[in-house]
């Protein structure tokens, strides 16, 4: 049970916490450093990424309502107080297995084992003062309604309002609710062009997963009671790449072939180039580049694992031009740098990380990116214009600036999109996906012909 988590592993999650607020950390690699450097039992592992995605992914929620019942607001409390506090007030707020007395104690051996004894009523108080009034605390009224959603589904009050503004109040909110939805899965596409579905599957139960089909493809998997995805057969072996299905759109749609010239920029971790790969079933070449040596060092990773061969890996700046490019891709992936707004319910921290003045900068990036990726599509070929949001001026704004400033047109997408998708903008050349609780990332794409 989760009572019996030692101090050590909520100290370790102390050390994450510290790393995201005072270094500017991403959530997830600060996890990821820390298990490798920490590895745990899968009762621990657990124990370890709940509380710390979960304490950064309320943090707005959390501050509230520390700050109704400490003296000290959160904003002048010392770092570590702070932090030891909020994931004191997440676990008596959202973990019921938990003991309120439980929480408290554990909080109070961290401050000592901090070394700042002085401090350990004060947290002990806060703290117990929570749990004996968790059921007066004062949340915004609806009536308040962009106070109400920040507070209530821990979201920066500029994302509530745009989605408000987008959407009306109703379906903002069900896309609050959604990003808090715990999915409890992951999402891999088996590698159709050397294992069949039902080989992936019993692998994958033989380890003991619970295996559920995916909703937009019948190569897509949905798993359940794993620990790390490093640990299964069917991922080491390479018959499964771990990908949302939202991102599985992507292949679907860009009209690969056996034999094509593909080239993904942008590319890391690799998870489109290798699917590009497993459509090009061993004939023709996917040519994989990124910024930096270490996201290219990712995508080598994936080829390895999959065992691909036709697999280029550049390091590349995808603002600049590379001459021996020019007019060689059949396909061009455009998978471009973006505000994030489509996968907060995945990255918890991106809401805090991404600011407004973000989104017309990035839309700014992604013209200047596309002016050069266009060149490097041959005549008659295609690009495939993607992002990870929901946001109009990096999506719907941008199709429409690259129709008018590049040698490109929309094409029909509509018979290519699963079924689930159908029905809506594929005949105009594109389709946003909007993030289910869950179970599909928040999605753009795009396809365009090159004359």
């Amino acid at each position: 049970m989760a009572e019996r988590q030692s101090v050590s592993v909520r100290n370790l999650v102390l050390d994450v916490l510290l790393e995201i607020s005072e270094k500017n950390a991403f959530c997830d690699q600060a996890i990821h450093r820390m298990l490798q450097r920490h590895p745990m039992e899968k009762r621990d592992r657990a124990f370890f990424q709940r509380l710390a995605e979960g304490t950064v992914e309320r943090q707005i929620t959390i501050d509230y309502v520390l700050n109704q019942f400490s003296k000290v607001k959160v904003r002048k409390m010392k770092p570590v107080i702070r932090e030891i506090l909020r994931m004191g007030a997440y676990q008596i707020l959202y973990m019921d297995q938990v003991p309120d007395s439980a929480v408290c104690n554990e909080a109070v051996k961290l401050v000592q084992k901090r070394k700042i004894p002085q401090l350990k009523g004060f947290v002990n108080g806060v703290l117990r003062t929570i749990a004996r009034g968790r059921d007066r605390i004062a949340y915004p009224p609806r009536e308040e309604f962009l106070s109400y959603l920040s507070v209530t589904y821990s979201m920066p009050e500029w994302i509530a309002r745009r989605f408000v503004d987008a959407y009306g109040e109703a379906e903002a909110e069900n896309l609050c609710a959604g990003f808090l939805a715990e999915a409890g899965r992951i999402a891999v596409r088996c590698q159709g062009s050397r294992y069949s579905v039902d080989e992936v599957k019993d692998s994958l139960v033989g380890q003991g997963v619970t295996v559920e089909p995916g909703i937009l493809f019948p190569d897509a998997l949905r798993l359940k009671n794993i620990g790390s995805v490093m640990e299964l057969e069917a991922f080491r072996q390479g018959m499964v790449q771990v990908q949302d299905e939202s991102s599985m759109v992507v292949g679907a749609v860009s009209g690969i072939r056996p034999g094509d010239v593909v080239l993904d920029l942008c590319a890391a971790p690799g998870g489109k180039s290798m699917h590009a790969a497993d459509l090009l079933a061993g004939r023709g070449v996917v040519i994989s580049a990124d910024l930096t040596e270490e996201k290219v060092e990712k995508i080598r990773e994936n080829t390895a694992r999959l065992g691909y061969d036709n697999v280029e890996h550049y390091v590349q700046d995808a603002r600049i031009f590379r001459e021996e490019w020019e007019e060689r891709a059949d396909v061009v992936i455009a998978d471009l740098p973006c505000s994030g707004l489509g996968v907060i319910g995945k990255k918890c921290d991106i809401k805090y990380k991404t600011k407004p003045e973000d989104i017309p900068e990035l839309s700014r990036l992604q013209r200047k990116i596309l002016q050069t990726l266009c060149r490097y599509v041959k005549p008659g070929g295609r690009l495939v214009y993607s992002t990870c949001t929901i946001a109009g001026e990096e999506n719907e704004d941008n199709v429409a600036w690259m129709e008018k400033h590049l040698p490109l047109e929309r094409v029909s997408i509509e018979e290519l999109l699963p079924k689930p998708l159908r029905g809506g903008t594929g005949t105009e050349g594109f389709v946003q996906i909007f993030p289910r609780e869950g179970l599909l990332d928040g999605f753009f794409v795009a396809v365009f012909q090159k004359g």
